[in-house]
């Protein structure tokens, strides 16, 4: 079973790798599973959801033909005389059996996910604290030089203000006045808690997903490896403005975060502009290079 999940994992890895090809990720109109992967653990809950598809489809399948076929095979009009078997030794060994065999192939995988989730390979380089608030987010970097701020969404009036008219990149309802930055392939840890009520930070492409709940911390963690602008959202519904309390993560190369972080300290939406500038310029020199 682990040889077949790696071999899967590879082929699904892949796949997501050509996927991810845009610096954003954000839900998209008419979608219908999970976003392109930017870490390995979504990419583990990616396979793990079409593996067990290959258990949901042929169970359904199975279910819905036995029940057309008693509902034709065995109504009043064509069978006037019910049967008065009560007692099937073979059936009941195939569907007390058949059921474990399938629970068996479903929860060892199952666990060895759990597992991962809450035993990450690499130690953290990287803490962040993040606190949620009706309705928006403080972020708290714990490191040398503590740099703390708070993103909320972004009205639309302000959106020239801050240079982020491309709703392709910065979408409404989910673009956010300061991002939360990291670098890329890195193992960050987020200890997650609320204020007021019970928030979650969400983050799908990253496959993380933790309550924010007064008076205790949770903890997450995540190992980007994609540059770009990751797009999540509050996942509890914590009051009257739960749908516009949007999650931004930005993921930038190492030197480009060590030059963020030093001007954030002391000028945080100069630090922003500033980062923005080299993104767009390197995209730019990318594009040209095409």
């Amino acid at each position: 079973m682990r040889v077949i999940r790696n071999i899967l994992a590879r082929v699904g890895g892949a796949a997501a790798g050509f996927a991810v090809t845009s610096a954003m990720a954000a839900p998209q109109p008419w979608e219908w599973t999970f976003q392109p992967a930017a870490t390995d653990m979504m990419r583990q809950i990616t396979w793990f959801q079409d593996y067990t598809l290959w258990f949901i489809i042929p169970i359904t399948v199975l279910v819905m033909v036995l029940l057309g076929y008693c509902i034709f095979r065995f109504n009043a009009k064509r069978n006037p005389v019910p049967s008065q078997t009560t007692h099937n030794t073979l059936i009941e060994v195939i569907w007390t059996v058949l059921p474990v065999v399938v629970l068996l192939f479903i929860a060892i995988p199952s666990f060895q996910l759990l597992t991962a989730q809450y035993n990450p390979k690499d130690e953290p380089k990287l803490t962040v604290k993040a606190t949620g608030n009706q309705w928006n987010w403080d972020y708290e970097y714990e490191t040398k030089d503590q740099l703390s701020f708070n993103s909320a969404i972004l009205a639309d009036s302000d959106r020239a203000k801050l240079g982020k008219e491309d709703r392709t990149e910065y979408p409404r309802l989910l673009t956010v006045d300061h991002e939360l930055v990291v670098p890329v392939n890195t193992m960050v840890r987020v200890l997650v808690t609320g204020a007021d009520v019970i928030h979650s930070f969400a983050m799908p492409p990253f496959g993380i997903k933790v309550d924010a709940v007064p008076g205790r911390i949770n903890e997450t963690w995540f190992k980007a490896e994609k540059e770009g602008i990751f797009y999540g959202q509050c996942s509890e519904l914590c009051g009257k403005d739960h749908a516009f309390m949007p999650i931004a993560i930005r993921v930038v190369t190492q030197e480009q975060y060590d030059n963020w972080y030093k001007m954030a300290v002391t000028d945080l939406p100069g630090a922003n502009k500033a980062l923005m500038a080299e993104v767009d310029h390197n995209k730019t020199k990318v594009a040209a290079a095409d």
